[in-house]
């Protein structure tokens, strides 16, 4: 199955471009002009990415983001004013995966979509069926550590530990690679994608988050720090 994408404009004639460009793609689309009605259909409907405008009616993007975190974790990219930088920010803290700014080239949209949808395949091609199953698919352990990657769940001997989507990202990939230590340049790549602009030390404030959230809460020190190289999470052992 193609990706499902949800596209939350009040621009119809934006919406309708964008709508048109990605059903020519062969996504699955729809489009929300409110930021309520998006909302409620982000939440009932699980859909693989959500393109979502800031300056909506009814409900303004950032605050429709932080709902969505909390009910349903889903990548976003954020359509924002091309001056609104502490929109931005607020959006990337929220939980956002990217962000784009108005106006843009319909081919940029489309890359950025392509790396989301690459760095954030939990849904892609699922039914409902597929969602309630009892499958180990998907699923990483460590100690009484498990992330569901299906659900984008994680809970320590089950207790949910809430994460964004970046945090949520960067733990799969050191799960997915015990015992292996990576370099920042590594993480930067598989977490924020390849065109990422920036400096490598925002591995280190995920790093940050990550064990203020877990080894700071639960008393165990779960990622290693490699000097000079980078960071690894080494395999469970009991001892």
């Amino acid at each position: 199955m193609s990706a499902s994408l949800l596209i939350v404009e009040d621009e119809e004639k934006l919406a309708r471009f964008i709508e048109l460009e990605l059903l020519h793609e062969g996504y699955q689309v729809k489009v929300c002009t409110d930021g309520r009605d998006a909302l409620l259909e982000a939440t009932e409907h699980p859909y693989d990415l959500i393109l979502l405008d800031i300056m909506l009616p009814g409900l303004n993007g950032l605050e429709v983001l932080r709902r969505l975190m909390r009910e349903r974790p889903t990548p976003v990219i954020l359509l924002t004013a091309r001056d609104a930088v502490m929109d931005k920010v607020a959006g990337l803290d929220a939980g956002a995966v990217d962000y784009i700014t108005k106006p843009f080239a319909i081919e940029e949209l489309l890359a950025r979509i392509r790396v989301a949808l690459k760095l954030h395949p939990a849904n892609v091609g699922r039914s409902a069926s597929d969602e309630n199953s009892d499958s180990e698919e998907g699923i990483l352990r460590w100690g009484p550590l498990t992330l569901d990657e299906p659900k984008r769940r994680v809970t320590v001997s089950g207790h949910e530990v809430s994460l964004t989507n970046r945090e949520f990202l960067m733990l799969k990939v050191l799960l997915e690679n015990t015992d292996i230590v990576l370099s920042r340049e590594t993480l930067l790549d598989k977490v924020c994608g390849y065109d990422y602009v920036g400096e490598t030390n925002v591995i280190d404030v995920y790093i940050r988050y990550l064990r203020s959230k877990i080894d700071d809460v639960f008393g165990f020190r779960m990622i290693r720090t490699v000097r000079g190289v980078g960071y690894v999470i080494q395999a469970w052992t009991d001892s």
